[in-house]
């Protein structure tokens, strides 16, 4: 560790720089993940995240190098279990001088005492992102014990690309953000219940998603049986220009089988085609999702462009 370096934690005043070094990082280590700073200030609100507790900035004079954000879950996982998500990133100009390990080591300490608070009985675990293969993180983590547990593949599509029709038996319509949140946290946390790492979302935590400046309800889909129930659901955002991010796709489990999220997200694409507002839709996808999705995605002309790995501890 070096004496030039001053400790600190995130804070509204520091979000023009916290943007310009996680667009750095995006760069760098080629993952794609871009933000506006509208996008980043958001996550200093989010419910069950404190900055001045859970997130730090390491500065070099009026430079931020390094940046580390804590997510504690506030709801057991379906194994009953807590999972804390310690994310963040090193300047490259700074890398190999022990920022990282220091971290890592600040976010874990906070996230064994937060646990504490929150559930003092469940057993917890750690999680991070590993990066693309050769991800100088994995390096990093793997030192420190975690493991690759899952990967997910990055999918995009052109717009408007080749014409689909994808037809239903159910209604397709726009959802509204005054109306149909809760209709659709339930529908999600149904449709998630069986899927590898979840978590389901209590009404604090959707509030946090569903309420995001960065949502395009104008071009997501639900499909609805005749009382209105939710059976499936695509849900877009935007966070660079001319670019369309499907955040998540889901079928209540007893509605699987028809179809309903393929005629869905074709219905998103070609909403988004017709604006003249989006080159490309992009989607990330669990490379071993149990309702094979990954298949669907490529029937609806989307292809891979990059694979990432989630990796993993149990805390001590």
């Amino acid at each position: 560790m070096t004496d030039e370096l001053t400790w600190a934690h995130l804070t509204p005043g520091t979000v023009p720089q916290w943007t310009d070094l996680t667009n750095l990082l995006a760069e760098v280590d080629g993952t794609e993940e871009l933000y506006e700073a509208d996008d980043l200030a958001e996550e200093l609100t989010e419910h069950g995240f404190t900055p001045e507790l859970d997130s730090w900035a390491v500065w070099a004079g009026e430079q931020m190098v390094a940046y580390g954000q804590l997510r504690v879950g506030v709801e057991l996982d379906r194994e009953g279990r807590l999972r804390a998500h310690l994310g963040g990133g090193v300047h490259p100009d700074w890398r190999g001088r022990g920022i990282g390990r220091e971290l890592m080591d600040r976010m874990e300490a906070r996230a064994t005492e937060l646990a504490a608070e929150r559930f003092p009985d469940a057993s917890v675990y750690w999680r991070a992102s590993g990066g693309l293969e050769g991800a100088s993180v994995r390096d990093l983590l793997s030192r420190r014990g975690y493991e690759v547990v899952r990967y997910f593949n990055l999918l995009g599509r052109p717009l408007p690309g080749d014409p689909l029709a994808v037809q239903t038996d159910a209604t397709l319509i726009t959802p509204d953000p005054a109306i149909h949140a809760e209709a659709v946290r339930v529908a999600h946390n149904a449709a998630f219940a069986d899927h590898w790492g979840n978590t389901p979302s209590g009404p604090e935590r959707w509030h946090d998603s569903w309420t995001a400046r960065s949502n395009r309800f104008d071009v997501s889909t639900l499909a609805v049986a005749p009382e209105g129930r939710v059976l499936a659901y695509v849900l877009a955002s935007q966070w660079l220009p001319r670019e369309l991010y499907v955040n998540i796709v889901g079928t209540i489990p007893d509605a699987r089988g028809r179809g309903l999220a393929a005629a869905a997200l074709a219905r998103t694409i070609g909403l988004a085609a017709a604006t003249g507002e989006y080159d490309v839709v992009e989607l990330d996808v669990d490379s071993d999702s149990p309702t094979g999705a990954t298949r669907l995605y490529e029937r609806l002309g989307f292809t891979l462009k990059k694979t990432w790995a989630t990796m993993q501890r149990d805390a001590l």
